[in-house]
């Protein structure tokens, strides 16, 4: 029983495995819409290749933006990096100049105070800092030297100055005799400054040079402006001043009517109401520039050459020797001429008194002791030639008997003129010299000065010169300088200004700053042999002079 049941359970599974609803067969019949459904399908699968393809695309498109966002994020980088780089250079290069720069500042001040040593407060206790290249001769050649090479070509300086003087005055008496008090400009006497009148003089030939004051005729009068009153004047200013012509009605400087608004009921006694001020452009002043006020150097140089000229041709009968003038480009530069051939030149410079001080407006100036030329022809250069001669006076009167101050100078200009003579002319003049030497007169010794230290006080000088050289810096003597006694009367604008650097050319022009060191190591090198062959060999050029004048 066991055996049917299973065997009709086994028919019953063979029965439902095998029924074709179930599981029907591989080789079955396709249903009728088939080919419907593989159309579906196509489509289908064609939009998928359309959406796979835009799907590439946007990948693409995402693909490239990343690409370039990171490349323009490179290029930032790099230029951040580069620009960090450029920036690090800056800083270095930065750093690397101002160390060199305070290397090249501390290098000259121990160099400068190796040569010469501290500030001029200094400069007594600096005996022992030797020039570079100098070997002077010792005490009796240098005693020679100057007794028979200097003091004995000069002798005739007395002499000279007494017959320039002499025929100077007549000179001017004739100017005078010929002006019109009324339109003329007005001479006054001349003042004798420079080399001749403080007793150094070594050129040959000896050279007078005169200030010729001279002031405006009424109703005008002179009005100076110094370069300090002003605070905004550039650099090539300083040491000018201009001068103003002013006639008495419009001077406004000495009445309150010009810088006060007064009431119509009130009369200014000395500019009544049909006496007004007439602007300065519309006023022809005497020897103005045009439409200005202020006197013009060019006119003024034109003016006192053809009063020369006159006032020599009303003369000229009384002497037996003729007057020209001597440089084109100097009125006042003049020369006599003997018969006999020989010559005498002196300077006439016309000059304007600044108030009631020694300072003097000057026109012109020869080459020699200007050292610049005028910024333009209304700017007038000031002279402290008459303070300079007072303060030397004056010193001389402290100093022991038979001090070698002037000698020193004398030597230092003989070798300093010998020496342009070789290499041609330097920067290096014979007023910087005389700087040089008031600075020591005021900051040393008298005891200092003893005829017998002549070599240590010319080693001295020399030495200063070259402090200053190096340095580029030589102040005015007077410009500034506060030091000064109060009896030298300096004006107060004047002993108040900022100190003015003789040097400062050498700090524009470095050719010439070059040339002027070579020349003066170059003298340093040869002044031992000039004053040994100047010693042995007296020159005798000097001859002595004609009568001082003949009257027919």
């Amino acid at each position: 029983m066991a055996l049917g049941l299973f065997r009709v359970c086994l028919v019953v599974v063979t029965a439902i495995i095998n029924h074709p609803l179930l599981f029907p067969r591989e080789n079955a019949t396709v249903p009728e819409n088939e080919e419907e459904i593989i159309l579906k399908m196509q489509a289908h699968h064609e939009k998928l290749q359309l959406e796979q393809l835009r799907l590439e695309e946007e990948v693409a498109r995402l693909v490239a933006e990343k690409e370039a966002l990171e490349r323009v994020e490179e290029e930032g980088q790099q230029q951040n990096e580069n620009r960090t780089a450029w920036d690090l250079w800056s800083t270095l290069c930065m750093i690397l100049f101002l160390v060199i720069e305070v290397w090249r500042q501390d290098h000259q001040d121990g160099l400068s105070q190796e040569c010469l040593g501290g500030d001029e407060d200094e400069l007594p206790g600096l005996e022992g800092a030797p020039l570079r290249g100098l070997t002077l001769p010792n005490k009796a050649t240098l005693d020679h030297f100057y007794e028979h090479c200097i003091r004995g070509a000069t002798a005739d300086a007395a002499r000279t100055r007494e017959f320039v003087e002499g025929f100077v005055d007549d000179l001017l008496e004739a100017l005078r005799s010929l002006c019109n008090r009324d339109t003329d400009m007005e001479v006054e006497d001349f003042i004798g400054v420079d080399s001749m009148y403080e007793n150094w003089q070594v050129d040959k030939p000896l050279l007078c040079h005169l200030f010729v004051p001279f002031i405006p005729p009424e109703p005008y009068h002179f009005h100076p402006e110094l370069w300090c009153s002003s605070h905004s004047a550039p650099l090539d200013l300083q040491g000018y001043g201009q001068i103003k012509v002013v006639r008495a009605d419009e001077d406004t400087l000495g009445c309150i009517c010009g810088k006060t608004k007064l009431g119509e009921d009130m009369l200014c006694l000395l500019h009544g109401k049909n006496n007004l001020v007439r602007p300065s452009s519309e006023v022809e002043d005497p020897l103005c520039a045009k439409g200005s006020p202020y006197l013009n150097t060019m006119q003024v140089m034109k003016w006192f050459q053809t009063a020369l000229t006159r006032a020599w041709h009303r003369i000229a009968h009384k002497y037996e020797f003729d007057l020209a003038f001597g440089q084109l480009d100097t009125p006042g530069s003049l020369k006599i001429r003997f018969r006999s051939g020989k010559f005498m030149p002196f300077n006439l410079i016309p000059v304007i008194q600044c108030d009631d001080s020694d300072l003097y407006f000057v026109s012109h100036l020869p080459r020699e002791l200007s050292g610049e030329t005028p910024v333009s022809s209304t700017d007038w250069l000031l002279s402290f030639a008459v303070y300079e001669r007072h303060f030397l006076r004056t010193t001389s009167k402290v100093l022991p008997e038979g001090a070698c101050h002037l000698s020193c100078l004398q030597i230092a200009s003989f070798l300093l003129s010998k020496q342009s003579r070789l290499t041609g002319p330097s920067g290096l003049g014979n007023y910087h010299l005389k700087t040089a030497l008031l600075h020591l007169l005021l900051s040393g010794r008298a005891a200092d000065w003893k005829a017998g230290q002549l070599n240590a006080r010319l080693h001295e000088l020399l030495r200063f010169l070259e402090k200053s050289l190096l340095e580029k810096k030589l102040h005015h003597f007077f410009i500034g300088n506060r030091k000064l006694p109060d009896t030298m009367r300096l004006p107060e604008a004047v002993r108040r200004a900022e100190p003015l650097n003789l040097f400062r050319p050498f700090v524009l022009q470095r050719s010439l700053y070059r040339q002027t060191v070579d020349s003066f190591y170059e003298l340093l090198k040869n002044a031992p042999t000039l004053i040994s062959e100047y010693s042995l060999h007296i020159p005798s050029d000097h001859a002595s002079l004609p009568q001082k004048a003949v009257i027919s």
